[in-house]
């Protein structure tokens, strides 16, 4: 589901976000007008993260929630905000499959008869995949909300299952073959880096600075008042029952949501290092920078 609104008035700022419920908590109180924009008119897009990772490498947004492995390649253009990210323990994609006792790997002669499918060529999830499995399966990117019927269906092997699938896999008749955040967690001792919000460079310190207040101050009031965001969470949730939306809540949206802090920074360094082992030299990038 997809969805644009406008909130405030002055100077104009193209923002996206996903219609995740740690996302619409976090932003329930701006998008329903509900604090101080600082001066800003928000232009809002509520989009998938595929969609949102591709509209920021497109230049189309002026802040926008994105996978950190997408912010990896646009280092040179945009700087990460201090709020808004989600990262944590406990809180990586699960790898699922179709079937009890299976795992992704090649055969000996290096095919494979497999499919996994991904929630999209530049998320921090795909990254995982090639660390933690690499050169295994054919993989296919989709909407991560077709990965679990998918697999239900028979018409893939495994998936990497984001967001509220976590809670909710066994339900669907699936199978958990890895925590792959745990096995970050194993790998980095670090909080997992999901995603974050980030803002292109063209804009100065002062409007950045001023942005990621507003963000926070709507933040704040989700947070004081958790109720007060359940109506923008269910709008974007689909049939979620509002047990589980805080329950994803109470997973994405921690102190590193409000600030990432020097730990925060030290696993987005830590993230930058991994995934260079994934590129070539010519495609490696500059560490990420925080605001």
């Amino acid at each position: 589901m997809s969805d644009r609104i406008r909130v405030g008035s002055g100077q104009k700022l193209h923002l996206a976000i996903s219609t995740c419920p740690n996302d619409t908590f976090a932003f329930a109180a701006l998008l329903e007008g509900r604090v101080d924009t600082g001066g800003f008119e928000f232009e809002i897009d509520l989009l998938d993260i595929d969609q949102l990772n591709q509209g920021l490498m497109s230049g189309q947004f002026d802040v926008a929630k994105t996978s950190f492995h997408a912010a990896l390649s646009l280092t040179d253009e945009i700087v990460v905000l201090p709020v808004g990210s989600a990262l944590g323990f406990g809180v990586g994609p699960l790898l699922l499959a179709a079937q009890p006792g299976t795992t992704p790997q090649a055969k000996p002669d290096g095919k494979t008869g497999q499919l996994t499918l991904c929630p999209g060529e530049h998320t921090t999830a795909k990254l995982l995949f090639d660390l933690f499995y690499p050169n295994t399966t054919a993989v296919e990117h989709v909407v991560f909300s077709e990965i679990m019927p998918r697999l239900s269906a028979g018409t893939a092997d495994f998936g990497v299952c984001i967001h509220e699938g976590r809670f909710t896999f066994m339900q669907a008749g699936l199978h958990s073959v890895a925590d792959l955040g745990e096995l970050w967690e194993s790998a980095t001792n670090c909080p997992l880096p999901l995603g974050g919000l980030v803002m292109r460079v063209e804009h100065d310190s002062d409007v950045m600075r001023r942005a990621s207040d507003v963000i926070s101050r709507s933040l704040a009031v989700s947070r004081e008042n958790p109720d007060s965001a359940l109506p923008a969470m269910r709008r974007y949730a689909q049939a979620m029952e509002d047990a589980v939306l805080m329950q994803h809540v109470d997973l994405y949206v921690n102190e590193w949501t409000v600030d990432l802090g020097t730990v925060g920074r030290d696993a987005l360094q830590k993230l930058s290092e991994l995934a260079a082992q994934t590129r070539n030299s010519e495609e490696r990038s500059p560490p990420l920078r925080v605001l």
